[in-house]
């Protein structure tokens, strides 16, 4: 119930930032045009967002011949979780990451990459999906998903409107404004999935170590992932920044304005409290 609520929340966020936006760029007229687009996105988000993230990564579905272990490793630990057998999808890239993503449990999804793969023993990729099916438990996905990607389409939004300038009480045409509006934006729609994945990787941390019976395995493979990940870019999320908040590990450089808006809490927080679960503190 209380994820409805957030998802809720976000959709009416995301509107009144188009809006705001759209009033900026063109007037009442523009804000008028804007609160549309928002609530026509907030809509074809909740039914393609996951389609839509996917496919920008070339994730590749796997069954259970093509899947192997990985594949009977989800089933397993989906039928710990008591939830439907998601699809299953690999990521062709070296940086050692994860997500899911879906509307709800019965349209889930999650993704691992190839480096992922290669980096991890059984036990830690164990912990790592099971972390992935409690965001699916716990109907992170939805939310993550479309933030994700209406936060694009913000940005998308503030760059048209640099083309065309904003306008000003009288409608005159005002450059200034628009290139605010392209700065302050992006960093809005930022602060909007900030606000809302921080607690949600603490929680599925939790919800995976109880899926997967195993906290330390977790822990292990956030360390592992956390050494490597820094040194091995990951050129979609690079591109679409807005991406990052899905996967387990921040898979961003770091470098510029991105280092200021990480949408992950520390990893050495988040191991702190996965040891502490396994001694059963």
């Amino acid at each position: 119930m209380f994820n409805w609520v957030k998802t809720t929340i976000l959709m009416a966020g995301i509107v009144a930032l188009f809006g705001a936006v759209g009033m900026l760029l063109g007037g009442k007229s523009g804000m008028l045009i804007a609160l549309g687009i928002g609530a026509a996105m907030n809509l074809f988000a909740y039914w393609n967002s996951d389609k839509m993230v996917l496919k920008m990564y070339r994730a590749q579905e796997v069954d259970a011949s093509s899947g192997g272990r990985y594949y009977a490793m989800v089933r397993e630990l989906a039928q710990n979780a008591g939830l439907p057998m998601p699809r299953v999808y690999v990521i062709d890239e070296a940086q050692p990451n994860a997500f899911a993503t879906g509307r709800n449990p019965e349209h889930a999804a999650v993704a691992a990459t190839t480096g992922i793969m290669q980096l991890l023993s059984e036990r830690e990729l164990r912990g790592v999906m099971a972390h992935e099916l409690a965001h699916v438990k716990h109907r992170d996905t939805l939310i993550s998903t479309m933030s994700a990607t209406v936060a694009g389409a913000i940005s998308m939004l503030a760059n048209f409107g640099m083309m065309f300038g904003g306008r000003d009480s009288e409608g005159r045409t005002n450059p200034v404004v628009a290139i605010a509006v392209m700065i302050i934006a992006p960093i809005a729609a930022m602060l909007i999935q900030m606000a809302i994945s921080r607690a949600r990787e603490f929680g599925a941390d939790a919800g995976g170590a109880e899926i997967s019976r195993d906290p330390e395995a977790l822990a292990s493979a956030l360390k592992k992932i956390e050494a490597y990940a820094k040194g091995l870019p990951m050129p979609t999320a690079e591109a679409h920044p807005e991406t990052a908040q899905m996967m387990i590990i921040n898979p961003l450089s770091g470098n510029g304005i991105k280092s200021l808006f990480s949408t992950h809490p520390s990893t050495d927080e988040r191991v702190a409290k996965l040891l502490a679960l396994a001694r059963g503190v």
